[in-house]
């Protein structure tokens, strides 16, 4: 008789997906995602809460006398798929509002839009993880960073102190700008040079300095470069054939990007998708492959896999989706009243939807989560959407753009949860986590950001209005993609697209990509990833400033601890990604912050009271100083010092 075969750790059944590990995910979920939401609509940007999600479920954990590192790998796979849906949906469910369809959010249509689009994104990504995380060699620098973290366990005090003292930091700086208005949320000024317009500007905030310190400086570079292209090159060149009266020189320099110049960033975006797409045609394949594979493993009768090499059966992955697809029909038909336009959008939705969450998982290995340019695919999809309605419904069609915001929605969501969910199996093959398990926490933790995130987005609308729209008010929220988002709708549709600018766009595309090969040909550690310049052309260059601020401080610190090694036992050492969760804490307090103080400004605003209180005039000099203090003690906690 044989010996029994032994069973190997990795094979062992673990602590993983426990009741606690299930309700702490979703609580971080809905947080992250509400948090995210106004950093997004905000900054136009989100990042990924992997990182302080692990931290905060190791800090919490230790007051139980047992915990498991595959409970807290559980815990932040669930609350990173709430900062991820929310950049699906506030990258287009706005449109809807700026568009005129929308007189107000609606809270079911978000719920199902964001929590279908999510979980078909999730399904999307299963097929794909065998090909993109064990066959690519690709970084997923967030995902290893993750489990690193993780591993060590030793940053879960100290480093919760400084999520704790961070966040406590941002929201008394968002408390002091916005509801006090002891200091402007942003330094601006304009001065016309013969016939030109020359912007500039910065935004006071160290959420934003915390974002191109989370990026770091090559993208954080980029994006300001390709602010600087527009502002500083694209604005004033235009500004000396057009102006406006009645406007100040800083409203005629939004003017012109809004409605001109911020097309060439649309146009960089959409061949950059394009080309990214053609990059991957063979992975996409390859893992299409493997993933059946697998499944033909497990019913042939072959030896069963590892715990750690099993994902959700295709079977049920084909039947989800299928399922899906049924609730997104009728929601087209709601729409278009047509049943084979319906079922036209329900296909592209489908096809569009797999490409560029394959794109987005792609994209995750190379840049990271943070880094993943999923408004970029979504603006393809958009464009591509409303080309395609217009065709079937007409130009005049009544609801087309809102139509094509839609499908745009479910693949934005799709792609954003798709990016997360490779950086989260990544940390999962790391620290030997069971697939199935942890696909089934990104669903949950999908479907939890879903259900808050409505009320979020109607509670910001009413305290500050989103700009584009009726209620928009001195403090509006940019929310520059969704406006994008209803500007490519709108204009395929009233045949007033710029096209111009878009062709302009795709050949500084074309360009930017050609220096990237060269780049890469040369193995330079500074790449172009011409999405990121993209992403730079159509933010305000006010929100440029202080990303590329927070990238230059990153860049310090890496300077600092390569000409500094230190050993195993130097408190640096240990907080190894202690600036990124100070980062993290600034993001956090900042945008609770400013969710929190959305109730009152809800409330008070029809009895006529209005936010700032004050507005004191030295106050410009007062923010920046204390955004630079700030900055100063993010440089002192990421390189260890006192």
């Amino acid at each position: 008789m044989s010996e029994p075969k032994k069973t190997t750790d990795r094979e062992k059944v673990p602590v993983e997906l426990t009741i606690r590990a299930i309700l702490l995910g979703i609580v971080l979920s809905m947080l992250l995602a509400g948090t995210n939401a106004y950093l997004g609509l905000f900054a136009g940007m989100t990042v990924s809460a992997s990182i302080p999600a692990a931290v905060l479920s190791m800090g919490i954990f230790r007051l139980f006398r047992r915990s498991s590192i595959l409970e807290n790998n559980i815990v932040q796979t669930s609350a990173s798929a709430g900062e991820s849906l929310a950049a699906g949906a506030i990258f287009t469910l706005p449109a809807l509002l700026i568009l005129g369809f929308w007189d107000e959010i609606h809270l079911g249509w978000v719920m199902l839009l964001c929590g279908l689009g999510g979980v078909l994104g999730v399904l999307f990504t299963i097929p794909l993880r065998r090909s993109l995380i064990l066959q690519q060699k690709l970084q997923f620098p967030e995902g290893v960073a993750t489990a690193e973290v993780l591993e060590t366990g030793q940053t879960g005090g100290r480093g919760l102190t400084y999520i704790i003292q961070a966040a406590a930091a941002g929201g008394l700086f968002k408390l002091g700008s916005t509801a006090l208005g002891v200091w402007p949320d942003a330094i601006e000024t304009a001065r016309r040079v013969g016939n030109s317009i020359f912007y500039g500007g910065t935004n006071l905030s160290p959420a934003l300095a915390s974002v191109g310190y989370i990026v770091g400086l090559n993208i954080a570079v980029l994006i300001f470069l390709g602010g600087a292209v527009n502002w500083l090159v694209a604005i004033p060149i235009v500004s000396t054939f057009e102006s406006a009266s009645g406007q100040t020189l800083i409203e005629q320099a939004y003017s012109l990007w809004s409605g001109k110049t911020r097309y060439i960033g649309v146009g960089a975006m959409v061949f950059g998708g394009l080309w990214t797409i053609f990059q991957i045609r063979k992975t996409l394949l390859s893992g299409i492959v493997s993933g059946l594979k697998a499944y033909q493993i497990r019913t042939s009768g072959q030896p069963a896999l590892e715990r750690t090499e099993k994902d959700v059966p295709m079977k049920w992955v084909l039947l989800l989706i299928l399922l899906l697809v049924v609730p997104l029909l009728l929601v087209y038909q709601v729409f278009v009243a047509n049943w084979s336009i319906s079922i036209t959008m329900a296909v592209c939705m489908l096809i569009t939807g797999f490409v560029f969450s394959a794109v987005a998982g792609y994209m995750a290995g190379l840049v990271g989560s943070s880094n993943n340019p999923v408004s970029g695919v979504t603006i393809a999809t958009v464009l591509i959407s409303a080309l395609l309605l217009a065709a079937m419904m007409g130009a005049a069609a009544e609801h087309g753009p809102a139509a094509a915001i839609v499908i745009g929605t479910v693949v934005c969501c799709a792609a954003a949860i798709a990016g997360d969910n490779m950086q989260d199996l990544k940390t999962g093959v790391i620290v030997g986590a069971t697939p199935w398990r942890q696909q089934i926490m990104q669903m949950v933790g999908t479907v939890s950001a879903a259900v808050v995130l409505g009320p979020v987005l109607m509670l910001l609308d009413r305290a500050y209005g989103f700009a584009g729209t009726e209620r928009a008010g001195v403090n509006a929220l940019a929310a520059p993609q969704a406006n994008l988002m209803a500007s490519v709708a709108r204009g395929v549709f009233s045949r007033q697209l710029p096209w111009n600018y878009i062709l302009i766009g795709i050949a500084a595309a074309v360009v930017i990509i050609i220096l990237d090969e060269i780049q890469r040909k040369r193995n330079s550690a500074f790449r172009l990833p011409v999405l990121a310049v993209a992403i730079g052309i159509y933010l305000p260059f006010e929100l440029s400033v202080p990303i590329f601020a927070g990238g230059l401080i990153r860049w310090a610190v890496e300077k600092r601890h390569a000409a500094a090694p230190t050993g195993p036992n130097d408190p640096a050492a240990l907080t190894a990604n202690s600036g990124l969760l100070f980062a993290s804490g600034l993001i956090t307090g900042e945008a609770l912050m400013g969710v929190l103080l959305a109730i009152p400004i809800a409330a008070l605003k029809p009895a006529g009271i209005a936010f700032p209180l004050f507005a004191m005039p030295l106050g410009g000099w007062v923010g920046s100083a204390l955004l630079a203090g700030i900055c100063v003690w993010m440089y002192t906690v990421a390189t260890g010092r006192k």
